[in-house]
């Protein structure tokens, strides 16, 4: 691909759509520590892989209407929130995730009269996981559905997924999205016997992982099953490609 700017880019927060509200993200920061196992008998510095970890902090105006940036960032949960950013809005473009605890929300008033916010999410569990697209941003299904073509991985990989999911409305009794790959595009399975999220019935979002020996083939969808009138909704893949990128 050609290199990008940042036009059109996406933030959500918990099944939140708060892109609007967004000005900038200063970091989007992921990796794994260095543990220093130097010897005394050595002339330079000895380091192994830590664990990971990862972050985002980003900017917000001051939006109080329902469902945007203030109600939703002011409460400084305690418990994990599920944070996505979104490289544009497309089938397998680039996307971040991040299981983690809203560390802030501080507010500034500048002197020509701005209002602006700053929040960090810091990681925790897991490191920022990178993944591709499976929904063109928000996709919306009005009955179960299952596409006929999957994302095109370019190969199969045997060392598992993680997947994020934030639904953003739904109306009926539930909706369950399941994923599923293919090796010839055309004739698709539940990976791994069944890999699906936790049947959802109201806004909000979830992470899921199979093992990191699970064979994931080249093409991969995400299905929807249930009885629902109206879900929209957005599904991330991590697909590891090497031994060990999620540990």
């Amino acid at each position: 691909m050609a290199k990008q700017g940042g036009m059109g880019d996406q933030l959500y927060v918990d099944g939140f759509d708060i892109s609007g509200d967004i000005g900038s993200l200063s970091s989007i920061r992921g990796g794994m520590t260095t543990l220093d196992v130097t010897g005394i008998d050595k002339s330079g510095m000895e380091r192994i892989g830590g664990i990971r970890d990862g972050s985002m902090s980003f900017t917000s105006f001051m939006n109080d209407s329902t469902g945007q940036a203030h109600l939703r960032l002011r409460p400084l949960p305690r418990p994990d929130i599920l944070v996505s950013y979104l490289r544009g809005t497309g089938i397998g473009s680039p996307i971040a995730s991040l299981a983690a605890k809203q560390l802030n929300y501080d507010g500034t008033r500048g002197s020509d009269g701005s209002l602006t916010f700053v929040t960090d999410a810091q990681s925790n569990g897991f490191g920022l996981e990178w993944g591709q697209q499976l929904t063109a941003g928000k996709r919306t299904d009005t009955t179960a559905t299952s596409p006929a073509t999957g994302l095109d991985t370019l190969a199969s990989a045997s060392f598992g997924l993680q997947a994020y999911l934030h639904v953003f409305a739904f109306t009926g009794t539930s909706v369950t999205v399941t994923l599923q790959d293919s090796a010839d595009n055309s004739s698709f399975a539940a990976i791994g016997g069944g890999v699906s999220f936790v049947a959802a019935s109201a806004v909000g979002a979830q992470r899921i992982a199979t093992v990191n020996t699970q064979t994931v083939r080249r093409y991969v969808r995400a299905i929807t099953t249930g009885t629902f009138s109206n879900a929209v909704f957005t599904v991330q893949l991590t697909k590891n490609e090497i031994v060990g990128q999620v540990f």
